[in-house]
């Protein structure tokens, strides 16, 4: 048999893997999430839906 099994090996790399991966998803999401692109986005469209309404109602 040309390979070894070693599944304890690869169970303690999967769960350690899976440890990285949880530890980093929070600041990864806060980075992602709180970017200043989002913030001025959400301004932007914020500001375009106070104004749409008062230019429908005076072009009508």
């Amino acid at each position: 048999m040309p390979h070894k099994t070693r599944p304890m090996a690869a169970l303690l790399l999967f769960t350690g893997l899976n440890v990285v991966l949880v530890s980093t998803i929070t600041p990864v999401y806060d980075f992602v999430c709180f970017l200043p692109y989002w913030e001025r986005r959400r301004e932007r469209l914020r500001v375009e839906r106070e104004t749409t309404p008062a230019k429908a109602s005076t072009s009508g």
